[in-house]
């Protein structure tokens, strides 16, 4: 049987790795530069930054632009439950700001609305410390919007219009350039891009919520509930 011979690269990576996980290698620490690491592995700069963008991509380093490669803490995992609702963890900060705007483009046809009708544009970002963690833009037709204070949660439940209907789509794909800057993660890092789409009773879009949340960090979870038919036949 032929076994594969790891790449330089995945060499690399593997052994850096192991550092990071046994702490030779400390949360918040400047690695070497990246020529005294490609001497040091004797390799070319260009294949060890092949091997750092590995890292990068599980979210072990990061690369701050002028400063140089640094270990990343522990991530804290993010899990999205479904329902359209942002992942606010109570240990994480939010920050929020506020937009009124015109429906034009996609956001007419996601919100089913005519063009040039008021929306409220909710933009959160969560962070724990001074690391993004996860980036929603949430749409509500104007009329629906509720009143907030920055830094709250952007829908207080007794200001929510009720929603009888959410159809999500969950799609894996590499960050717009927007978003790898506002999340400060790699081009090359994917996300879990989730769509969501709440109607009421009526059929009326009270809601779209485009949730972005990085792939190295993130679980998607879905419940379903069988429905009155169903159990019948089950039993």
């Amino acid at each position: 049987m032929t076994h594969a011979v790891p790449s330089l690269r995945h060499t690399i990576a593997d052994d850096l790795r192991t550092q990071i996980a046994t702490g030779r290698l400390k949360a918040d620490e400047r690695l070497p530069s990246e020529p005294q690491l490609a001497a040091h592995y004797k390799v070319s700069t260009a294949t060890l930054r092949l091997a750092l963008a590995l890292l990068q991509a599980e979210g072990l380093i990061e690369k701050i632009h002028g400063k140089g490669n640094f270990v990343r803490p522990p991530l804290r995992r993010i899990t999205y439950a479904g329902g359209g609702r942002t992942p606010f963890d109570p240990a994480l900060q939010v920050s929020i700001c506020t937009t009124n705007l015109r429906a034009r483009g996609h956001l007419r046809a996601l919100l089913r609305v005519s063009s040039n009708s008021p929306l409220t544009e909710f933009l959160c970002v969560t962070h724990e410390g001074k690391s993004p963690h996860s980036l929603a833009r949430i749409y509500v037709p104007r009329d629906l919007a509720p009143t907030i204070q920055l830094n709250s949660s952007p829908r207080p439940r007794e200001a929510e219009p009720t929603a009888t209907k959410v159809r999500e789509t969950v799609t894996a794909r590499l960050p717009t350039q927007e978003e790898a800057t506002t999340l400060r993660i790699s081009s090359t890092l994917a996300v879990l891009a989730i769509t969501s789409v709440a109607t009421d009773a009526t059929g009326r879009v009270v809601e779209a919520a485009l949730l972005v949340l990085p792939g190295d960090r993130a679980d998607a979870v879905f419940t379903a509930h069988p429905t009155t038919e169903e159990r019948e036949t089950e039993g």
